[in-house]
């Protein structure tokens, strides 16, 4: 019997704006509770008072995902907080832009950790309860960057084909465990990551996916009927911009 949608509790990562600031609106309206997660306190703050007026609990968690030492802890601990936590959405990431060969190490670790080595830690802070009640579906957001090599963009591309390949894998483990796993491939999206000082671009961001669309996306593959998923999802502007 699929859960109610008003019975959901989900934990959203990079919630305070873009992707998942409009995913976390998408879920209230929807009747879904969120824990909102990231380094910016004051913005999930106004972003959960947001998503109360429209019915649904929600909790703030100020959480660096770059710190992978504490990620998978702090997560469990939100599970038991605001538990049970039906849906994970592993949003928080972050552009890179370089030739690799004037790539440094420690930029290339920093890019795999905070857009694939801290999803890894989240998932496992949250597996554990998820198998113990055979039910749970975990989104990741990956890009079309994980489909498509583009020259300068080598970590990004990198970081994102890995998430694509974790998710995959993740999927086949644990389907005997009724947990599904989703990955979300947008093309360009018109957030805040292109005014990031690690990401040099210069594309029309008015031809660019609004982060509303895609967190309708989300919404839609999280409320398949529970014997239903769609484990990866390409989307794209229809004005052709990458």
């Amino acid at each position: 019997m699929d859960l109610n949608v008003n019975q959901q509790r989900a934990i959203i990562t990079g919630a305070s704006s873009g992707i998942g600031k409009a995913t976390a609106l998408a879920f209230a309206k929807a009747g879904i509770s969120i824990a909102l997660v990231s380094r910016s306190v004051d913005k999930l703050e106004a972003i959960a008072e947001t998503t109360r007026d429209l019915g649904v609990e929600a909790k703030v968690y100020a959480l660096d995902l770059a710190d992978l030492t504490t990620v998978k802890e702090r997560i469990a601990q939100i599970d038991d907080d605001f538990g049970p936590i039906n849906i994970l959405v592993n949003n928080a990431g972050m552009g890179y832009t370089n030739l690799l060969s004037d790539t440094s190490l420690s930029d290339w670790q920093a890019v795999l950790n905070l857009n694939l080595s801290s999803i890894f830690q989240c998932v496992m802070g949250v597996l554990p309860k998820m198998r113990q009640r055979k039910r749970g579906t975990i989104v990741n957001i990956a890009s079309i960057a994980a489909q498509n090599a583009f020259a300068g963009w080598g970590a990004y591309c990198v970081s994102k084909a890995g998430l694509v390949s974790f998710s995959e894998v993740l999927a086949q483990e644990e389907r005997v465990n009724q947990i599904r796993v989703i990955s979300v491939c947008p093309g360009s999206v018109n957030t805040p990551i292109w005014d990031t000082n690690t990401v040099q671009a210069d594309f029309d961001r008015s031809m660019m996916l609004a982060p509303e669309t895609v967190a309708q996306v989300i919404l839609q593959a999280v409320l398949l009927p529970e014997e239903a998923v769609i484990e990866t999802i390409t989307l794209t502007s229809s004005a052709g911009t990458l």
